[in-house]
């Protein structure tokens, strides 16, 4: 305790969840440390994580644990304050929501959580916090955070591109496990939405993946229309059985439509094929096991990523045909969140009226 008296203070005005549909501004306090800086956010992105936080469709152990809370892990900020020198105040930053627990510890690596002391990935740490799901999320005036976590946006992508860093993250990490077969391989990617249209850009234009090997499986043909660098099927018309067959299959759906996708990529998937699963499900999802075993399907659960799947995601964002087909996600107006009113109003309207574009919020503080 005698340490956290000699730190920094800040202050932060944070729109917190309290419950359910209920969100109030309360004052923070933070302590900086030495290897942190202070952000103010800017821009932010709103996540279906976040939807089910709001609208109280979390288990209800999960929702008494982790609130009051407040929300947003997606987005972008400028520096405040910084002792580092990498950092400077003004300089444009994306904020990675992922905190590692070991790896900003002082422990030897014998004292890591098992998930770090084998490599993994810090975004399986058992010690680490996610802003938005258990911490203090980005939708608070001043944000404290470790320098790691902290990744500079080059001057060629703009903010409206850079605020879709940490989900064009998580399809990075999930696609690494594949990164070899993705020079050779026909690919499948179930799911319309964000998740699933992000995924397949990224397929193309980072992993240089034809359209004429990759398709795009989904239910709603006026989202699909928006797929234009692949080849689309709607899976209510796609003869799963005769159809053409892949190496890798990516599914992004999660919820109740989950196991329908699942159990799609798995009649078409190539023996020895991939199946990557990114959908998140609330509820056990039953797949076809009897397939998996006959064709040696490999499947691979991936989450969340870490801060060094965000270079390279940036680095990719400074190409203009990338920005291109990522504009077509994000829409021509952010939303101004000057008050928690406004917060809570753009969450409401999120929950009601799902769209297949980005929730963009602009705060102003």
């Amino acid at each position: 305790m005698n340490d956290l008296i000699q730190l920094k203070t800040v202050q932060s005005r944070a729109f917190r969840l309290i419950r359910p549909q209920v969100i109030e501004e309360t004052i923070i306090e933070h302590f900086v440390r030495p290897h942190e800086v202070i952000i103010e956010p800017t821009l932010a992105s709103i996540c279906h994580a976040d939807l089910r936080y709001y609208t109280g469709n979390r288990r209800p152990e999960a929702l008494v644990k982790k609130l009051p809370m407040a929300l947003i892990h997606e987005g972008i900020g400028v520096i405040i304050d910084s002792t580092h020198p990498e950092f400077s105040p003004g300089q444009r930053v994306v904020i990675v929501p992922n905190i590692p627990g070991c790896s900003l510890s002082k422990e030897n690596i014998e004292e890591w959580c098992p998930a770090c002391k084998k490599g993994i990935g810090e975004n399986y740490c058992l010690r680490g916090r996610f802003l938005g799901s258990g911490t203090d999320g980005i939708a608070q005036s001043r944000l404290v955070m470790p320098t790691k976590c902290v990744i500079p946006i080059p001057e060629q992508v703009p903010d409206e591109i850079a605020v879709l860093t940490e989900l064009c993250s998580v399809s990075y990490q999930a696609l690494q496990h594949v990164e070899k077969q993705l020079q050779t391989a026909r690919v499948a990617v179930f799911g319309d939405g964000p998740v699933g249209y992000l995924t397949a850009a990224m397929i193309h234009h980072l992993y240089r993946v034809s359209q004429d090997h990759l398709r795009v499986f989904g239910a709603i043909s006026e989202k699909l229309d928006q797929f234009q660098f692949a080849e689309r099927s709607l899976v209510q018309d796609y003869d799963f059985n005769n159809g053409e067959k892949v190496d890798i299959a990516v599914e992004c759906t999660g919820g109740r439509f989950s196991s329908n996708a699942i159990n799609q990529a798995i009649q078409i998937l190539n023996p020895g094929g991939f199946l990557i699963l990114m959908g998140v499900s609330e509820e056990w999802v039953p797949i076809n096991t009897r397939d998996i075993l006959e064709k040696g399907i490999t499947i691979v659960g991936s989450s969340r990523s870490s801060s060094y799947d965000y270079p390279p995601v940036l680095e990719a964002m400074k190409d203009p045909e990338y920005q291109k087909t990522l504009r077509r996600i994000i829409p021509e107006q952010h939303l101004p969140i000057r008050t928690v009113e406004e917060f809570d109003n753009a969450l409401s309207d999120a929950a009601k009226h799902p769209n297949w574009k980005k929730s963009i919020l602009k705060f102003i503080w």
